[in-house]
């Protein structure tokens, strides 16, 4: 969490933007920051968890094998096959799965004692999963299939009058070219970040009224920390939903790159 949010003479300071800016852990002069070694250890995890659950597997799968499995399955039939299609899923699994594991654990970052703070609240981190990852294999697999006809498919579809170009030309320009990677990222910051900052602000008004306030006022501090409790378990579900959206969105993207038409 940011630091203790408690202005000069006693008066409660909300919490803002300000507290996601952990700076350097090392000092000043120096660039690591904590989202960063968090980004590091949440790839040791994901590849950690795979390598010890397929290390020594058995038809009778133990818990470990099993939820691996599970994840696997998950990904490869719910998301990957269903949007991509049966005939051209398979290539992308892998890319589906890292995706929506790496995102899980960055974001379930934020109620992890200790750590408590999603990764994903840098917008730097989901733009750049999204340019640099998403978006060159969204396009490059539609080039690939179609040539420099996937131009034509995406920016002129296929059975609409041609006057209609005139306008919807220049919109799916900016939707397929521009904006889709941009809104990729934005939807998982914008959860990550409102939610983190929802419970900073029950938290620490809580605490700072049980701590600071009168009598009168205490059992608002508790109020507000039980807000701050129910809240935790409301921003898990969120947190997994959204590496769930991040994922579907980019397999639906590759799907609808690789498809003859719209």
């Amino acid at each position: 969490m940011g630091a203790l949010v408690l202005a000069d003479g006693g008066e409660f300071k909300a919490p803002s933007a300000k507290d996601f800016d952990l700076g350097p852990i090392f000092g000043e002069g120096t660039f690591v920051t904590k989202p960063m070694v968090q980004a590091f250890l949440a790839m040791i995890i994901v590849a950690g968890f795979f390598l010890i659950a397929t290390r020594n597997m058995k038809l009778v799968p133990s818990k470990l094998q099993f939820a691996g499995e599970s994840v696997y399955d998950f990904g490869r039939n719910f998301i990957a096959r269903e949007q991509i299609g049966s005939k051209d899923f398979r290539p992308f699994v892998p890319l589906i799965i890292t995706l929506f594991c790496f995102i899980l654990v960055n974001n379930i970052f934020g109620i992890i004692p200790v750590i408590q703070f999603p990764t994903f609240s840098h917008i730097g981190f989901p733009i750049a999963l999204s340019v640099l990852v998403v978006y060159p294999i969204y396009h490059g697999v539609g080039i690939k299939r179609h040539g420099l006809g996937y131009f034509k498919k995406e920016l002129f579809p296929a059975g609409v009058p041609w006057p209609v170009y005139i306008l919807l030309t220049p919109v799916e320009l900016f939707t397929k070219f521009i904006m889709n990677p941009i809104t990729l990222s934005i939807r998982v910051f914008a959860a990550m970040f409102a939610g983190h900052l929802m419970l900073l602000v029950f938290t620490l008004a809580g605490e700072f009224l049980l701590l600071h306030g009168a009598i009168a006022v205490k059992p608002v501090g508790l109020v507000s920390i039980a807000f701050a409790i129910a809240m935790t378990f409301l921003e898990a579900l969120i947190q997994v939903l959204q590496a769930f959206i991040f994922t579907l969105l980019t397999a639906n993207y590759i799907g609808m790159a690789l498809a003859a038409e719209h």
